[in-house]
């Protein structure tokens, strides 16, 4: 039961808008950095494909989990 309620009040937390804003703040910062990392021949290229937008949507989704994961732990402590 202990481990149900703590499952509850990590959602709780993950999904709050403090949490939900850091982390797209961060995502903002660190996902451009991820992008032009892994995609920097398609961005030299000009090749912005369909495929090119669902990566970068992918890329931004790492950092957006990391931070929101991170900041819902320390919220649950």
């Amino acid at each position: 039961m202990k481990d149900m309620e703590n499952l509850m009040l990590f959602l709780s937390n993950f999904v709050k808008r403090e949490t939900t804003l850091r982390s797209i703040g961060v995502a903002f910062v660190v996902t451009p950095i991820l992008i032009f990392i892994n995609q920097h021949e398609m961005i030299i290229g000009l090749q912005f494909t369909s495929v090119f937008f669902f990566k970068s949507l992918l890329t931004f989704l790492v950092p957006y989990s990391v931070s929101a994961y991170s900041s819902a732990r320390a919220y649950s402590e």
